[in-house]
């Protein structure tokens, strides 16, 4: 099992860092679509800085195995903290990398939490939490 955890840390971390790329290159402006309505004056600044951050999350995931857990709450907590810009898209009806209609946009949101699950499964992040509770309880 932890073989197959630490090759799903290695595609979340592969797969981070490629969407980081794309933030500053091909992508930026199907990014900017997703910025919140709050930000858009600041659109690409908010794209270029979260392109950076997932490049960075992403190589974290795939060579810093000794801070797994650390890097899977904050992966983790990175997921949450860009769900607002789904959210926008979807409220505003804004089309960008193929959704183009509220249905499919609905289903996007969706991904987002077993994106949060996938990063705390794989890095053991939520296993050593809740091993420690159990262990502060006993």
């Amino acid at each position: 099992m932890e073989l197959l955890r630490k090759v799903f840390q290695i595609i979340l971390g592969a797969a981070l860092a490629y969407a980081g790329f794309t933030h500053l290159t091909t992508n930026r402006t199907e990014f900017q679509a997703q910025v919140p309505t709050i930000l858009q004056g600041q659109a690409d600044f908010v794209v270029v800085a979260s392109g950076v951050v997932e490049i960075l999350l992403g190589i974290s995931l795939i060579i810093l195995f000794k801070y797994r857990t650390y890097v899977g709450w904050i992966v983790a907590a990175f997921f949450i903290a860009v769900f607002p810009g789904n959210i926008s898209q979807y409220i505003n009806g804004t089309d960008a990398f193929g959704l183009d209609t509220d249905q499919e946009r609905a289903i996007r949101l969706l991904f987002q939490p077993l994106l949060v699950i996938w990063a705390l499964w794989s890095t053991g992040a939520w296993a050593s939490y809740r091993a420690r509770k159990t262990h502060h309880e006993s």
